[in-house]
């Protein structure tokens, strides 16, 4: 009968370390596997015509080792691209984000509505834009060139870009480096002419 008991006692308080280990283990792996950011990106006051499909991407680590992590998220809407843009840019307002006016932003030159954002460490990038509409392939065949309108007027909606970054691995962030004067049309070194002595003189710039 001890030795039972014993041994009932042993089993009992192996599966009770077993489930005082494993419950801690699994919330801390659902937490490093899970990023914050999104939950907040989730919170945002946008109408539903605006979020009907959603799909995230996550690069890089939270700890900046090598790669800082990179936040990327990708949403369609149902209305045109400038009432869309107008209602996410209510819902950052509204949830603390602050217009980031900063150059590069964007890199370059792009169709639709690009606006950068910042809050405490992160900065945000906002782009909203018509979507691609590309007929799907027929028999596996090639995808047919895009049908004039108005089969055209079909493709409707728009397209919402996302990225998050840490405000520490964006380089936005930093001091911008100086212009070249001579990227400016200003010749840096002074014209070489001709003096009424004979002599060569710089004239000035």
């Amino acid at each position: 009968m001890r030795e039972r008991r014993r041994l009932r006692m042993g089993i009992l308080a192996v599966v009770s370390l077993v489930l005082l280990g494993a419950v801690p283990l699994y919330f801390g792996l659902r937490t490093l596997s899970h990023d914050p950011v999104f939950d907040t990106l989730d919170q945002l006051d946008v109408p539903s015509w605006a979020a009907t499909k959603t799909v995230d991407n996550v690069s890089g680590n939270r700890w900046c080792l090598q790669d800082c992590r990179l936040r990327e998220r990708t949403v369609e809407s149902q209305k045109a691209w400038k009432e869309t843009a107008q209602a996410y840019e209510q819902a950052l307002a509204g949830d603390g984000w602050r217009r980031w006016k900063v150059g590069r932003c964007p890199e370059q030159k792009v169709a639709g509505s690009y606006t950068c954002w910042r809050r405490d460490e992160l900065t945000l990038d906002l782009w909203v834009r018509d979507p691609t509409c590309v007929p799907p392939p027929v028999n596996g065949s090639p995808a047919p060139s895009p049908a004039p309108a108005p089969a055209a007027e079909k493709c409707t909606g728009s397209l919402v870009s996302v990225k998050v970054r840490n405000a520490i691995d964006d380089e936005r962030t930093g001091p911008q480096p100086s212009t070249d004067p001579s990227l400016t049309g200003e010749d840096p070194y002074p014209t070489l002419t001709d003096d009424p002595l004979g002599e060569v003189t710089p004239s000035p710039s």
